[in-house]
């Protein structure tokens, strides 16, 4: 794997592009500190740890099984951000 060095000053910056069924575009960007495979996905995990721990209601979230969007919702994307070292925002040009 990556060095240690490498490990900390790596970075990502990662395009997505959704179409619609009716031809609608949306593109994301998504930015983050550190290597991807090592540094970054470790403070992905904890930070999703932290969420499903403190932050979801455990009274909304009865009765089977839930996707992670739908049960961590934007509440992950605020942890994210503000203790991972992740940027996500939406790009006018959908190209």
């Amino acid at each position: 794997g990556p060095s240690p060095d490498a490990q900390r000053n790596g970075f990502y910056d990662l395009r997505f592009v959704g179409t619609a069924a009716d031809g609608r575009r949306i593109c994301t960007r998504v930015t983050g500190e550190r290597d991807p495979g090592y540094g970054s996905t470790a403070r992905m995990l904890a930070q999703a740890a932290a969420c499903l721990a403190l932050d979801i209601d455990r009274g909304t979230t009865a009765g089977g099984f839930w996707t992670p969007a739908t049960a961590f919702g934007e509440r992950l994307i605020h942890r994210l951000q503000a203790h991972a070292g992740l940027r996500f925002e939406v790009l006018d040009d959908a190209a």
